[in-house]
């Protein structure tokens, strides 16, 4: 028998409980002998579950417990997850996480220790939920060279974008609705401003290029800025609006990594990846793209990536798995402002449309104009391509200096 301790029952905790009790023995099948959850930790007491009698409220009952030997650690945030965790790997226990904001952050240290102690940390439902994606990348794909990877890696963005574009609703009106039918925090600034996509691609870029990049290294940027007629624009162009995260490896050694909206073409395969669903799109150099779709959140469909790796890690108490990745270095990332790329701008000045695109084509020659339907008096919107994003900004603020003001830019994706 394989014994076990959570912490944490919360939403992902209790989920991963009720995966382990409700499929009992055909998990025991899998993993070739029975899995036993001897305690769980937290501060709050359930009297009436069938399984009262295993919380615990002091960490060292599970530390000090050596027929533990996995800890599956489902609390969130960076403390007190990362000491327990961090204790855990040094005192002979392997550890399975579904914390996004502790491998982001402690990936490279906390797999060194691991692997130090012939251990295995694992994190299957930290980036896409119920979606799998670490082990394709880390196995499936491992003959090939990983080149780019992009994703809708938060549901609550594209929920709000998906009632934009398809009913037209306002940015705050589709958060209010969100928040109403569970799929947003009250308080989701995290989501809506990127950084939980943020870490979500950090974590793919490490597993993918080997080296660990840290949130603090990318260029995050929400989706509170985006308006109805930043939709409308996409639409004329030919696609829709998503929060992207993407890396790519250039050809210098480092990496362009961002979250940003992003124009999608339709005829791209993250285009219909709508309402809280997620997609990741990884580009292999032998099998071109492949997408990986499904909710990325959710008790159950976490709960179900967080027992898969409970049972990888029964299966492997004495063969560990491989799964590393190197502190990165300081320069590993290439600088935001000089990473290329195509944008839309909008902006609005005196005068009628057609003049206000003039006047912006006098400053980005070879501009390509976009009309959207219901196009406001000196409204324009147009596309650059190949700009750096200095290059990009010194142009608008020579534009705003003509007397132009711009309302927005969006990159346009090549996904």
């Amino acid at each position: 028998m394989a014994e076990i301790a959570v912490l944490g029952h919360g939403v992902v905790g209790s989920g991963v409980l009720e995966v382990l009790l409700t499929h009992r023995e055909s998990i025991a099948r899998r993993a070739k002998e029975e899995i036993e959850v001897k305690h769980i930790l937290d501060l709050r007491e359930f009297p009436q579950l069938e399984y009262a009698n295993r919380f615990t409220k002091d960490f060292n009952d599970i530390l000090q417990d050596p027929e533990v030997r996995i800890v599956v650690e489902c609390m969130g945030g960076l403390e007190p997850a990362f000491t327990f965790v961090k204790a855990c790997l040094e005192n002979g226990k392997s550890v399975v996480t579904s914390n996004k904001e502790l491998v982001a952050a402690k990936g490279a240290l906390l797999l060194e220790i691991a692997q130090k102690n012939n251990l295995n940390f694992l994190f299957e439902a930290s980036v896409g939920g119920g979606i799998p994606i670490i082990r394709p990348i880390s196995q499936c794909l491992a003959a090939n060279e990983v080149s780019e990877i992009a994703g809708i890696l938060n549901g609550t963005t594209n929920f709000i974008l998906t009632k934009m574009i398809r009913e037209h609703m306002g940015f705050q009106e589709a958060l209010a609705l969100a928040q109403e039918l569970g799929y947003a925090e009250r308080d989701p600034s995290a989501d809506v401003e990127g950084a939980d996509a943020c870490r979500k691609i950090c974590i793919l870029a490490s597993l993918a290029f080997g080296s660990h990049v840290y949130p603090q290294q990318v260029h995050t940027q929400g989706i509170t800025k985006i308006t109805l007629e930043d939709v409308a624009y996409a639409e004329a162009w030919g696609g829709v609006i998503k929060l992207i995260g993407e890396v790519k490896m250039l050809e210098n050694g480092r990496l362009a990594i961002q979250v940003a909206p992003m124009f999608i073409s339709r005829e791209s395969q993250l285009a219909n990846v709508d309402d809280v669903f997620n997609g990741i799109l990884v580009r292999g150099d032998a099998t071109g793209d492949v997408v990986f779709y499904g909710k990325g959140a959710g008790k159950l469909p976490t709960a179900s990536a967080v027992v898969a790796d409970v049972i990888d890690c029964v299966k492997h108490f004495k063969a560990r798995k491989y799964l590393f990745w190197e502190d990165g270095k300081p320069d590993y990332v290439e600088p935001f402002a000089s990473i290329p790329g195509d944008f839309f701008v909008h902006v609005k000045s005196q005068g009628d449309s057609a003049e206000a695109f003039a006047l912006a084509e006098s400053v980005f020659p070879g501009a390509v104009r976009i009309i959207r339907r219901d196009e406001s008096l000196g409204e324009a919107g147009f596309a650059v391509k190949a700009i750096s994003i200095s290059g990009l900004e010194e142009k608008l603020a020579e534009l705003e200096g003509r007397g132009a003001k711009v309302l927005n830019q969006i990159k346009i994706s090549d996904f």
